[in-house]
């Protein structure tokens, strides 16, 4: 599992590398500071030789000031290696997810994507940064104390022999216990987050529905099934400290019984013992550390497992048999097309849809909600790959086109309006980055924008809040709408965007399209009738296949549906 991260590792291997080094020597450089005590206690100060303890205690001072130098440059190191490590981590991540489709994104949601990319990447840097150092030290220490205590006295040091098998097993046992628990902790996050979300995003629709104790309570139900998650998981990994400190000083007990015998007895001496007892402590004292480690590894597999999850994701649609062509006409072709969302779902979204689109004709296409329009328009630029059947543009399957190709020569406007924070003609610019003043003016004069944005104080610099805040919904339909004609598409679809704006509006809309882009495949998907009167083919959707096409004409003359719907619009129109 941890293996995908090598090569994110191997980015830092030198600072990683380097930072390791200077740790084991930090770490020997202090252990041999009892050794010099021993020494200064049995050839100084028992036999009164002043010179043997001046010298001892100078050159303690001197490994104690390596030491530091070794410590320092180790901190330079691991912050450089494990900040780097993790935004590495972030960007390989981020990357992936852009390379998603929808089905990719809805298999994580985008909740849980924000997790694994912030939260989970997060413990995964702290394994590094806050592991390394007791997890080297720790291991150093151990064998290093061991065998300078074993140097010492051979009889006191097989009491370490005794000790660590019985503490081993009870941080084993610990692990094992938690280890089940942190995943779930980590989807507790992800409903946490889903649950902000979603309120916030739709903060104005609680506010009007006065529901915001339901908010509460179901933001209170989430919170507390995660506190009982990290109570139940923290309740035993804390167990961890006692039961290390409770050997600690068991061992130090029997070392100071077994010791105080042998002095007593002759068969060992002071500095001996007192360097024993030093390293014992540094002993247990590392293995909390190693322990603490393994907790910490516990904890970050559960997070290593969830990024590990997004980076080993496939991306169901690629560019693997595409040619180096682009779109040039926005010719479309539906060729007994079927799809769905799921590949394992028992019914298609759309069944057998035959429809021919010539280039810079107008389609509209209408049907009741559920009739699937949208997910009818999102196969043109693979958004969705088609499930059965072929889907031609200019005569060539779309996935024999690269899918940057396609979506450039594709301009989407889709029900749901994005806007970005920034300025009016940043947004613009997103359909053409090197748009001038000129080509902006003309893009919002085609939508019927420039007029409302010039209204504002500072025009195209006016500053739009996250989602267009500041504007109304009509006005973000014009902008998105405008943003698309900048991208100058072969192909320009409009998903019932002009829902918001006013009959006249729309007719003014339609009528630039048509004057301006003669040789744009139009297609647009609306609600009235009005929308689409004028179109060169009127399409009609139910349940998901084509009841009908034709003209305004023909349909009012010939299809129950059309019928059906355009005198009710009208009665309400009259009414």
């Amino acid at each position: 599992m941890f293996r995908i991260f090598l090569p994110y590792l191997k980015k830092f291997q030198k600072e990683l590398s380097l930072a390791i080094l200077c740790l084991i020597l930090e770490d020997v450089v202090e252990l041999m500071i009892p050794l010099i005590l021993a020494d200064i206690m049995d050839q100084g100060i028992v036999p009164g030789n002043i010179n043997r303890v001046v010298r001892g205690c100078a050159l303690m001072l001197v490994l104690a000031l390596i030491a530091l130098l070794f410590g320092r440059t180790y901190a330079r190191m691991i912050a450089k290696g494990g900040q780097g490590f993790g935004a590495e981590l972030r960007k390989a991540e981020f990357e992936k997810i852009q390379q998603f489709s929808f089905l990719n994104v809805d298999h994580f949601s985008s909740f849980g994507l924000m997790t694994r990319l912030t939260g989970d990447v997060q413990i995964i840097q702290n394994m590094i940064t806050g592991g390394i150092r007791p997890a080297v030290r720790g291991a150093v220490s151990i064998i290093v104390a061991m065998a300078f205590s074993f140097f010492l006295d051979r009889r006191l040091a097989v009491i370490f022999l005794i000790m660590l098998p019985i503490l081993g097993g009870g941080l084993f046992l610990i692990v094992k216990l938690t280890y089940p628990l942190f995943p779930k902790q980590q989807a507790s996050i992800d409903t946490l987050n889903l649950i902000i979300q979603e309120n916030l995003t739709g903060i104005q629709i609680v506010k009007a529905f006065c529901r915001e104790d339901h908010e509460e309570a179901k933001f209170l139900s989430a919170a507390a099934e995660q506190q009982r998650i990290a109570e139940k998981s923290n309740r035993i990994s804390v167990l961890n400290t006692p039961l290390m400190q409770f050997g600690v000083y068991v061992t130090i007990c029997g070392m100071l019984l077994y010791g105080g015998h042998l002095y007593m007895a002759g068969l060992t001496t002071i500095g001996a013992l007192t360097g024993i007892l030093t390293y014992l402590r540094q002993v247990l004292n590392s293995m909390m550390m190693v322990s603490n480690v393994f907790m910490l590894i516990t904890r970050s597999a559960a997070s290593a497992v969830r990024v590990a999850e997004v980076l080993n994701e496939e991306p169901d649609i690629t560019d693997a048999g595409a040619e180096d062509i682009v779109v040039h006409d926005g010719d479309i072709r539906f060729d007994h097309v079927c799809f769905k969302y799921e590949p394992t779902a028992s019914e298609y979204v759309l069944s057998d849809i035959c429809l021919h689109f010539s280039p810079g004709q107008t389609i509209g296409i209408i049907g009741g909600t559920g009739s699937a329009k949208s997910s009818l328009i999102q196969l043109i630029p693979r958004l969705y790959n088609v499930t059965e059947g072929r889907l031609l543009i200019d005569g060539k399957p779309v996935e024999a086109y690269p899918l940057r190709h396609l979506r450039e020569a594709v301009g989407v406007v889709l029900q749901k309006n994005t806007l970005f924070s920034g300025t009016i003609a940043e947004n613009l610019r997103w359909g053409s980055k090197d748009a001038d003043d000129t080509m902006l003016s003309a893009a919002c004069r085609d939508a019927a924008a420039e007029d409302f944005i010039l209204g504002f104080p500072d025009g195209y610099k006016t500053w739009l809040g996250r989602h267009g805040t500041g504007l109304s919904g009509g006005q973000q339909q014009r902008i998105c709408i405008a943003r698309a004609l900048l991208k100058a598409p072969k192909i320009l679809i409009l998903d019932d965007c002009t829902s918001a704006v006013d009959v006249a509006t729309e007719a003014e809309i339609h009528k630039n399209l048509q004057e301006h882009y003669p040789e744009m495949t139009k297609i647009i998907i609306a609600q009235r009738i009005s929308s689409i009167i004028d179109a060169d083919q009127i399409v009609i959707l139910q349940d998901g296949k084509v009841d009908a096409v034709g003209t305004h004409e023909t349909l009012l003359a010939g299809n129950e549906i059309y019928r059906e719907i355009f005198y009710s619009q009208r009665e309400g129109a009259m009414l």
